[in-house]
């Protein structure tokens, strides 16, 4: 397997991951998905990692799956395929995922960013479907997450035409949180991951996982499942120690705990 597909990067409790396969406009293959959901589950269980960013270059976030990929496979490959099951592995991060985006995010990449929890533009960015163009449909969430993103009108106008949408409209369907100077985005992304990353883990951890079930269940099963969560929380020394420093004026020290 390739090594140097994804590249990365630690600094403040943020780990930085690179998508860097500039020759095929970082497209993610299946080899490359999986190295980079590798990256996702060791940051994911290594305790100085608060935060994880993903990004591609200047031009492209990332391009799509691989096309080579797909023009073999066939009925009994498609039934078969590993990615759906990688895809539930990145699924399964606990940490939160923040997407950087320069450039074009079609297809994979953008449906990478769907998967995301913040997304952050750059004023060059473009985000499509172009699957409908191939004969194809989304195959990695992009018809069910855009249109709870972005709701059906655009979500079906995306899908159906092909056609990408520009930084501004991504921003103003709320598809991503900031839009930012191109140069930026990457420092910017990593300013919100960092500042993230200071926060109480088991806080961090559980807030991701209640807002995440809030598009799969009822307003009166969420209720119950936060109530859950903050509950839990409320016997853990980060809790008490983000109190304590609070009163005392001072920054908290939280350890996970």
């Amino acid at each position: 397997m390739h090594t140097d597909w994804i590249l990365t990067h630690t600094n403040n409790r943020v780990l930085t991951l690179t998508l860097n396969r500039p020759e095929v406009r970082n497209a993610l293959s299946t080899d490359c998905l999986k190295q980079l959901v590798e990256h996702l589950e060791r940051a994911d269980n290594n305790p100085e990692i608060g935060a994880i960013l993903i990004t591609g270059n200047s031009r492209f976030f990332a391009a799509g799956a691989d096309l080579k990929e797909l023009q073999q496979q066939t009925v009994a490959s498609a039934i078969t395929d590993k990615r759906p099951a990688i895809w539930r592995r990145f699924n399964q991060i606990t940490k939160p995922i923040i997407s950087a985006v320069n450039g074009y995010a079609l297809g994979a990449g953008c449906e990478l960013v769907l998967a995301s929890d913040i997304t952050i533009a750059g004023e060059s960015a473009r985000f499509g479907l172009p699957e409908i163009t191939l004969g194809l449909i989304p195959g990695a969430g992009g018809t069910q997450r855009l249109v709870r993103g972005v709701g059906k009108s655009l979500a079906m106008q995306m899908i159906l035409t092909g056609n990408a949408i520009d930084a501004q409209q991504a921003l103003q369907a709320g598809l991503v949180s900031q839009v930012c100077v191109d140069g930026l985005v990457v420092e910017y992304a990593q300013k919100i991951a960092q500042r993230i990353a200071t926060h109480a883990p088991l806080a961090v951890k559980a807030a991701k996982a209640a807002i995440n079930a809030a598009q799969e269940m009822s307003l009166t099963d969420g209720l119950q499942l936060e109530r859950q969560y903050f509950v839990g929380l409320a016997g853990t020394d980060d809790r008490q120690e983000g109190i304590n420093a609070f009163f005392e004026k001072r920054q908290p020290k939280f350890t996970g705990q």
